[in-house]
């Protein structure tokens, strides 16, 4: 990554243009071009870095039932566990944890019957026996920045 992409990553971590062209008016912001940007953003999707681009809700007030899930995954299936998990368009968060239960990823489903069959699958396709399903009680809305410049 050059600086051109850290300071892109910055900018669209909580400041992405709501316009009719943002990619354009981002390129305008760090002096490049609307093609650049758009080959930058690609590129940092293909390599991982970005996951997704889009809009942050409150699920719970649309009608959503999100839950924090957690599983203990043997160190040489972890990137296995992982691939299958992040497939699933309602998980929002997926992360490694010093802990038996290592793996640890959140949930937004239509209701709690779908959010079910999504964990059975997952463990289906992986073998995992075990997924504990924690769904949310109370929300806590915090915002994190990653300064990358």
């Amino acid at each position: 990554m050059d600086d051109i992409d850290r300071k892109l990553l910055n900018e669209i971590q909580s400041d992405f243009p709501i316009t009719q062209r943002p990619y354009k008016d981002l390129g305008v912001w760090l002096s490049c071009s609307e093609d650049n940007i758009l080959t930058r953003i690609k590129r940092l999707k293909k390599e991982g870095i970005i996951r997704r681009i889009g809009g942050n809700f409150d699920s719970q007030r649309i009608g959503f039932t999100t839950t924090l899930c957690a599983a203990r995954i043997p160190d040489d299936t972890i990137e296995k566990f992982v691939g299958v998990v992040n497939k699933y368009s309602g998980v929002t968060h997926n992360y490694l944890r010093d802990h038996h239960y290592n793996i640890w990823f959140t949930f937004v489903a239509p209701n709690m019957k779908a959010i079910d069959k999504y964990i059975k699958e997952i463990m289906k396709h992986t073998g995992v026996r075990k997924i504990l399903n924690l769904p949310a009680v109370k929300t806590f809305k915090i915002l994190v920045n990653f300064d990358l410049v």
